[in-house]
């Protein structure tokens, strides 16, 4: 019996090997990459990757916390190289779940784009920020997050979901910044002055100012940034209509929502990932995705593309409230008892 057992793991070592093995085979060089993020400007990175390294890029994409859940589901046994998402909050939740591991990878990552253990890597970031009326709205009364739970703001309001991982991050930070009672009060603000119900993404609420719903919407810079290079002369000109209003910027500075990539705790292509961190940080890919997403861009040596350039340099909200992914939990509720939709 002891013969049968020793010759089944050997057996077993021989068929599933280490993780080195697996990356020193001489099978076919590849990544597996579970991604949050839904961009055309990614296939064409990846497929840029693939040609200039060989290694093929296997792909899952799906929401964040769907990848999160899948990753611990999988524990060991999971394929997963790199996980990428489109929040701080939500790596750092993998991260404190023990589903990611820090890496040393060589990047010209300003030191705030980069996790304080390396666990993961900012790739690109977009401001959260005001879009408002040119033609209705006077920008002088215009000043933070906070203000727009102001009554003067009534049925003038346009934002998408709570279920929007950019407001669930957003809320996070306004509950770190303030305190919950700030923030149920903000919350229930914003609902009374909203213009119709939540719905659609954040360019469905530019062009809902375009059509004249409302005045104001809460959205990232760079959906007005592929509105105003769309090829649609309609979504152009949707673009044109709304002014960019950067808040807080006597405060806190500004709330961004980073998308980042980190190594997966049991990447079987560990070497794999760091090559595909350097290669989406470097100067090539971040000009690439400054000039086709119109993201802001992480190296430091890459200027963000003219497009958003133009609406200027901004403060930049402090990220510490990332650091504790339980205030998703928290903005969840008060989102559910604010009654926003």
């Amino acid at each position: 019996m002891r013969y049968i057992k020793l010759l089944l793991l050997l057996l077993t070592i021989a068929c599933t090997g280490t993780t080195e093995n697996k990356e020193e085979s001489g099978s076919e060089a590849v990544l597996n990459v579970y991604s949050h993020r839904h961009y055309d400007a990614d296939k064409a990175a990846f497929e840029r990757f693939t040609e200039e390294t060989g290694i093929k890029i296997n792909l899952v994409k799906a929401g964040a916390d769907e990848l999160i859940s899948r990753l611990e589901m999988e524990g060991e046994n999971s394929p997963a190289d790199v996980l990428i998402t489109v929040d701080a909050a939500k790596l750092n939740r993998a991260k404190a779940m023990g589903l990611l591991q820090p890496v040393e990878a060589k990047t010209n990552n300003d030191d705030k784009f980069i996790d304080s253990d390396k666990t993961w890597y900012a790739i690109t970031y977009r401001a959260r920020v005001i879009a408002y009326d040119k033609e209705d709205v006077d920008v002088t009364e215009l000043s933070t997050y906070e203000d727009l739970a102001n009554p003067k703001w009534n049925d003038r309001i346009l934002i998408r979901s709570s279920s929007s991982s950019y407001n669930q991050s957003l809320m996070s930070s306004i509950i770190y910044e303030n305190d919950e009672e700030t923030a149920r009060q903000w919350a229930s603000g914003i609902v009374e002055n909203m213009a119709r119900e939540p719905k659609g993404g954040d360019r469905d609420q530019i062009k809902a100012i375009a059509s004249g719903v409302g005045d104001i919407a809460v959205v990232n810079t760079y959906y007005v940034g592929l509105l105003l290079n769309s090829d649609n002369p309609e979504e152009v000109q949707a673009g044109q209509r709304v002014g960019i209003y950067f808040p807080n910027q006597d405060g806190r500075g500004g709330h961004i929502n980073i998308s980042g990539v980190g190594v997966t705790k049991n990447a079987p292509n560990k070497a794999n990932a760091i090559k595909f961190i350097e290669f989406l940080t470097s100067e090539e890919i971040q000009k690439f995705y400054a000039s086709t997403s119109f993201e802001y861009p992480v190296n430091k040596n890459v200027a963000p593309d003219s497009t958003i350039a133009a609406w200027g340099d901004f403060k930049i909200d402090n990220l510490d409230y990332a650091k504790n992914p339980d205030l998703l939990d928290q903005a969840i509720k008060i989102f559910d008892e604010a009654g926003w939709n």
